[in-house]
């Protein structure tokens, strides 16, 4: 995929698709969920080293319990500064800087079995365009459950920015329900954790004035995206 913005025919929900309402309680609890659902493994993990540790008869797996509740804070830690941004609630600042979003995305793949390539040089990015980068790198991260690259580019340049991202690797997929969110349609059927955040990243970038466009190949997903600049 080349750094041109999608195209309306590789978004556009279809003609029979359920209506997405993205300003209802039902979509608000389905994002509540997800971050939930992300949050509540590192917190338990955290939980059961801290059990371990007062545990009289487990004192010969301290060491093993240290280390749980070191990586999982790290974990935690990663996925709240992320959600911050990804999710909208660092509502306060309006541009962000590009190598604070790496930090950001970096966190996220630290946890991952893909890896990532930030190919986004140095610069100002608006909230949109920051979101959005944040958002397509976690999904193409999840498009990568065995492994793999995603690379991240992102191109300013007619009063817009371009961003895509190249999930490349074994068994690379997006699952149906990450389609539909992408191409807003509603949750049909499927989770809705994954679906949730392919509704809000092509909801988020709409309300911009943009367009969300999605690339299927074998062993390589492509997600792109444009917001005015």
């Amino acid at each position: 995929m080349t750094d041109a913005a999608p195209t309306p025919a590789q978004n556009a929900p279809s003609a029979d698709a359920p209506e997405l309402n993205v300003n209802g309680p039902d979509f608000a609890a389905l994002v509540a969920a997800r971050l939930c659902h992300d949050f509540i493994s590192p917190a338990s993990a955290i939980v059961s080293g801290l059990d371990l540790l007062e545990d009289p008869s487990a004192q010969d797996m301290r060491e093993d319990a240290m280390s749980l509740i070191s990586s999982s804070a790290r974990k935690l830690a990663d996925l709240l500064q992320f959600t911050r941004v990804a999710f909208g609630a660092s509502a306060s600042a309006e541009n962000f800087d590009s190598r604070e979003l790496e930090k950001l995305a970096q966190g996220v793949f630290a946890h991952v079995r893909p890896t990532m390539d930030w190919a986004i040089p140095p610069s100002t990015l608006n909230k949109a365009s920051a979101r959005a980068i944040l958002n397509i790198a976690q999904i193409a991260a999840s498009a990568l459950p065995a492994g793999g690259k995603a690379t991240l580019r992102a191109v300013a340049a007619d009063g817009r920015v371009a961003i895509t991202a190249d999930a490349v690797g074994p068994r690379a997929r997006l699952r149906p329900e990450v389609l539909a969110g992408l191409k807003g349609e509603a949750l049909a059927e499927g989770l809705g954790g994954p679906w949730v955040q392919a509704a809000y990243l092509n909801a988020l970038v709409r309300a911009a004035g943009g367009q969300v466009g999605i690339e299927l190949g074998e062993d390589k997903v492509s997600l792109a995206a444009w917001v005015p600049a």
